[in-house]
């Protein structure tokens, strides 16, 4: 993967050096495969150079044992002839395999053939003469000096043949030599073309990178920008927030109060006035009585409807009773009408007014949601002050949930959030299914 993505973005330095790879290799192939041949036939000339000298030094072998045996008459010196004789057969075997085809070599071998077997023929028959008891026609054919006149033709053969070789052999350096100042040139020019390619990846990489760091460098500060600018929206949101709350509960307290006022006095009077009517028509009318004593239940329940109204608009016994006291009332309201055990351990905190406020609105928040989502039979809540910070915490062994599974819902708990956020303090809810459900608060104790 990493290879082909580098392929894609150098495709020229790629080819470049690719064709460079494949030359090289058919010039290093082609320049050894040509050295072996002219080494081959290097050594080919070297043997048959070899050969001829052996053919020489066979027909001078041949003369001297010879001599030895007509001096001595002895037949010791006649098994080295035959050797000779034998060395003298094989180069020329030798010779005829490597010159071949070859017309002026050929022709040089033909006539040192023909003057080594005159030479080797006169040599014979001096051998025959002694060894027939003619020892004076044996003398006069040697001391004739047709032998040596046919010697020193050989020599001068001989040496016309290696002097060819000679020529053969320096030729083949020559080509050697060439062949690798071919090879040489190759590669250096080969190379050359790699360092090329090698030079323009380098520059393209150096290009892309500082491509990829001037990217990097204008995300980065993008990302700076986009960061300040959601601090500043966020900032403003928790402040907004913070001004809808706190104009949602001025809100509530003044329809608190006016219900309190307004609407008290009225149901108060109401059964004032009925409280007079009853008192007029007694004795007289029982059907009208039973008709003004329901009517004054009435009363009574509206009275008592507007009172818990008021209350859960502005609990009055957080401002009177203060909050340990108010939280506690809530809980066992709530356990009484849910059917739910509820438990309290509850300390004496020190709080800011809007902070106790946005406490008690987050209880009672959270043993809503118990109503209508958890099916607990059982809820703790605490309040306690630890190292600075209130801790506030409403737990129940209901259902429970997956918090990391989106919501379909989540207005409750980002509207505790944002309440707790507003005071500088931080929410933390933990669940699972089928563990329950913990809402934890943490604020800052108050001077």
């Amino acid at each position: 993967m990493q290879a082909q993505k580098i392929i894609q973005r150098s495709p020229v330095v790629f080819a470049l050096a690719a064709l460079a790879a494949v030359a090289m290799l058919f010039i290093s192939e082609g320049s050894y495969w040509q050295s072996v041949q002219i080494l081959d036939d290097l050594s080919q000339m070297a043997t048959a150079r070899v050969n001829i000298q052996r053919l020489e030094r066979g027909v001078l072998d041949a003369e001297t044992s010879q001599g030895g045996y007509l001096l001595t008459g002895r037949d010791e010196y006649l098994p080295p002839y035959q050797q000779a004789l034998q060395t003298v057969d094989e180069s020329f075997r030798a010779l005829d395999r490597h010159y071949g085809d070859a017309a002026k070599p050929r022709d040089l071998l033909a006539k040192l053939r023909g003057l080594t077997e005159t030479r080797l023929s006169i040599i014979a028959e001096t051998i025959r003469l002694h060894q027939e008891g003619r020892q004076d026609t044996a003398k006069e054919l040697v001391l004739s000096g047709l032998g040596k006149e046919k010697m020193e033709a050989i020599r001068e053969v001989s040496a016309e043949l290696l002097a060819n070789e000679s020529l053969n052999l320096a030729k083949g350096q020559v080509s050697v030599y060439q062949t690798l100042m071919i090879s040489r040139v190759g590669v250096a020019v080969l190379s050359g073309v790699m360092l090329l390619a090698l030079y323009m990846y380098v520059r393209h990489a150096t290009t892309l990178e500082l491509h990829q760091l001037e990217l990097k460098r204008v995300a980065q500060v993008e990302r700076d920008r986009l960061e300040t600018e959601v601090r500043l929206r966020t900032a403003q949101l928790t402040e907004l927030t913070k001004h809808l709350l706190t104009a949602r509960e001025d809100e509530r307290h003044r329809l608190a109060r006016d219900l309190h006022d307004e609407l008290g006095s009225l149901l108060t009077s109401a059964k004032l006035d009925a409280a007079r009517i009853r008192s007029r028509l007694a004795g007289t009318a029982p059907e009208a009585l039973e008709r003004l004593a329901h009517l004054v239940d009435t009363l009574n329940s509206s009275i008592a409807l507007g009172r818990r109204i008021i209350e859960d608009l502005r609990p009055s016994t957080l401002a009177n009773l203060g909050l340990v006291s108010a939280l506690e009332i809530l809980v066992r309201e709530f356990g009484e009408r849910a059917g739910v055990t509820a438990h309290c351990e509850l300390a004496p905190v020190k709080l800011a007014a809007t902070a106790e406020l946005v406490v008690y609105r987050l209880v009672q928040e959270a043993i809503t949601n118990v109503t209508k989502y958890a099916q607990a039979s059982e809820v703790w809540v605490s309040l306690a002050s630890r190292d600075g910070r209130i801790e506030v915490s409403v737990r129940d062994n209901g259902v429970g949930f997956d918090t990391s599974a989106p919501p379909s819902s989540a207005y409750g708990l980002m509207g505790m959030r944002f309440r707790v956020e507003a005071e500088n303090g931080s929410l933390g809810v933990v669940s699972a299914p089928g563990a329950g459900t913990r809402v934890q608060v943490s604020l800052p104790e108050s001077a």
